[in-house]
């Protein structure tokens, strides 16, 4: 008798786990589906519509160091699917790969639609089956020790007969979905928002909006999270991949603190206090009669450099006229400027959620539940997370081909 795989999202870790099984195993039926009517949403938006596919970072120790939460669980299956079998198995479906200087990888094609192209094709090729509006509500244990193991009960009214259950329906942290998941007996790290940015209402930062500014460091003020990268000025605040960063690593601080916390910003993140003396008292013996407006020593954007200077009060003058007070102010500044966060800004589609499914509670070499045979896990359903740079969709893959290999080759025993 044929076995049924149903595979609940329709995102990149379902789509992983339904294709690779299919393959895997020709006779096994595989239905995947999805609760709303998008397939593949955050794959069409990531990386500003190109897809930030994988991370140019071929060691998996390194690779491990992206994760906030999930490295040992990843530990053990990076070794069945890592970054190299990612490249390989796109460029075997004709989607080549691209490296940009900070790592990140993309199709060749700068369109996220390549990827999605592919995975729908792949898809057709090993007839998998697939179902959208079709929302989850209850999964039960058949009686017939003969029959598939488990009713898949969907909203919509009607059940699927399934041998074998994937959940790949990502982590958003107000989704019903870990009430039906928690039914099955497993335990849920309470979700909470990861990748977002900083809100900063009513600062005359906001007139400053899309500078980006290449190499700072942000620190959050009273507690141990700090980090360094380029950093993006919004009209509601702060962003770029230094603040994203820090959001994921500080995910669970940040939401006890209510997104109301405040944070110090060093400009340049290369030079303290006192090399910025130093510069300054460069440009006073090279450039003393140079208008202090006209150029900055760290070439600074220019309407962020004449931002610095009315805050600290320093009119139309030049370098050999700025007293002890402004050169502090400016320093101080730079190096260490004060904000108040208010609030954080997430993406509806794209905002990746720390926690879901306790680790502990998976087989970490197939993905199976340790609760209830059958049951399969993938993405971000797990209480794995990564930084942004193209880590969680590593993780969508490898997860994806994991789990469907493992059902494969249960379904073929």
């Amino acid at each position: 008798m044929q076995n049924t795989l149903v595979v609940a999202g329709g995102g990149a870790a379902g789509f992983f786990v339904s294709v690779t099984a299919a393959r895997l195993n020709p006779e096994l039926k595989v239905i995947l589906v999805e609760k709303t009517g998008k397939l593949l949403s955050k794959v069409r938006i990531s990386g500003g519509g190109r897809c930030n596919t994988t991370h140019a970072c071929f060691d998996k120790e390194e690779m491990l160091k992206k994760y906030p939460r999930g490295s040992r669980l990843l530990k053990k299956i990076f070794h069945q699917f890592f970054v190299p079998d990612t490249i390989k198995w796109f460029e075997e479906r004709g989607v080549t790969l691209k490296t940009e200087e900070d790592g990140r990888m993309f199709p060749q094609s700068n369109t996220s639609q390549t990827i999605i192209d592919c995975l729908m094709k792949e898809a057709e090729t090993y007839k998998v089956e697939i179902r959208i509006h079709h929302e989850i509500s209850l999964i039960e244990k058949s009686p017939s020790v003969d029959g598939p193991r488990f009713q898949i009960h969907f909203k919509q009214g009607h059940a699927i007969a399934a041998d074998f259950l994937c959940i790949a329906s990502g982590g958003y942290p107000k989704s019903c979905m870990f009430e039906w998941i928690q039914q099955t007996g497993h335990s849920i790290e309470e979700p909470v928002p990861s990748l977002f940015t900083f809100n900063i209402p009513d600062n005359p930062i906001h007139e400053l909006s899309g500078i980006s500014l290449p190499d700072c460091t942000v620190a959050i003020g009273g507690e141990k999270l700090k980090e360094r990268g380029p950093l993006l000025i919004t009209h509601w605040g702060l962003s770029g991949p230094v603040v994203l960063r820090l959001s994921a690593w500080g995910a669970r601080t940040l939401h006890r603190l209510d997104y109301h916390f405040d944070i110090r910003v060093n400009w340049m993140a290369d030079k303290n206090d006192q090399l910025i003396r130093e510069d300054i008292r460069g440009m006073r013996n090279s450039s003393g009669g140079k208008k202090i407006h006209g150029r900055n020593p760290w070439n600074l954007p220019q309407r962020f450099w004449e931002y610095q200077l009315g805050l600290a009060d320093i009119k139309d003058i030049v370098w050999a006229d700025l007293n002890s007070v402004q050169q502090e102010k400016l320093v101080g500044q730079l190096c260490s400027q004060h904000f108040a966060v208010q609030g954080k800004t997430t993406f509806k589609e794209e905002f990746v959620t720390a926690g879901g499914v306790k680790i502990s509670e998976v087989d970490p070499q197939s993905l199976e539940s340790r609760l209830m045979p059958g049951v399969f896990f993938a993405g971000e359903v797990l209480d794995v997370d990564g930084i942004t740079g193209g880590f969680n969709f590593q993780h969508a893959w490898t997860s994806g081909f994991v789990a469907g290999k493992a059902i494969a080759e249960k379904a073929g025993s």
